[in-house]
């Protein structure tokens, strides 16, 4: 597969403390690439070095060959990379759809088209529709979002990256909190996703991990110590003695 979004050789430095250390990640159309590592491995640095949320001390990122690697998040985000946060990110006392309608508003290329009135903005409501019905969420778009269960709440998020219409989206522990139904439910959205897009996840629920991912990128210390298939990566036994312990053993879910 042909990579869309190319981080070659990324390192971010706060001070003395090397939070990325010379990462090369490639995330392609068709797949859903988790990261993992233990907390402060440097996962979340990573995503937010890819979305520009924080600027590169060195190497580059590349989205569809252009070199992007200077560009504010959201110049990043108008060109096609989307993101979730670790923690809800939504407004719970407005409706889902509006949740989703000012998503799609804040990634048009005009800077204050956010503040456009609802009417006014009938591509923004277009996109929002499309994107709450892609993550399962059509039926509950008049519901206050703040109602919502912590699921759901979780796809909603992920519904307003859709939103900007995206090709590449970053999620950060989209699974946190989550119950065995809940995972499922969202394990089962980013299959359909991966279909048109990339996928970036950041998680720690390993069973989940190797069910979903096409490819793994193992992180110790800042550093990438292995990236592969998840068969490879569970084999690893650099990987099974840094992170994986009683998983190592455990049978790849089919």
């Amino acid at each position: 597969m042909t990579a869309v979004l190319v981080a070659d050789r990324i390192m971010r430095r706060f001070g003395g403390l090397v939070a990325v250390d010379d990462v090369n990640l490639a995330l392609a159309i068709g797949e859903v690439h988790a990261v993992i590592g233990t907390n402060g491995a440097g996962k979340s640095t990573l995503v937010n070095l890819l979305s520009g949320e924080i600027a590169l001390s060195s190497g580059s990122v590349r989205l569809d060959g252009a070199d992007v690697s200077t560009w504010s998040q959201p110049r990043r985000a108008r060109a096609g990379i989307g993101r979730s946060y670790q923690r809800t990110t939504i407004f719970p006392a407005f409706t889902v759809f509006e949740n989703c309608r000012l998503a799609a508003q804040a990634a048009q290329p005009r800077p204050w088209a956010i503040w456009q009135a609802s009417g006014d903005c009938a591509a923004s409501r277009a996109a929002a529709e499309r994107a709450l019905d892609a993550a399962g969420l059509g039926a509950d778009a008049g519901r206050i979002a703040g109602s919502l269960s912590h699921g759901a709440k979780r796809q909603l998020e992920v519904a307003m990256c859709l939103a900007g219409a995206p090709r590449v989206l970053l999620l950060d522990e989209p699974l946190a909190g989550m119950g065995a139904e809940e995972t499922d439910r969202m394990l089962a959205l980013l299959a359909r996703l991966k279909e048109g897009h990339a996928v970036l996840l950041i998680e720690h629920d390993m069973d989940a991990v190797f069910r979903i991912a096409d490819r793994i990128t193992v992180m110790v210390d800042g550093r990438v110590i292995a990236s592969g298939v998840p068969e490879a990566i569970r084999a690893d036994p650099a990987v099974q003695a840094a992170y994986l312990g009683s998983h190592a053993g455990a049978a790849v879910p089919a």
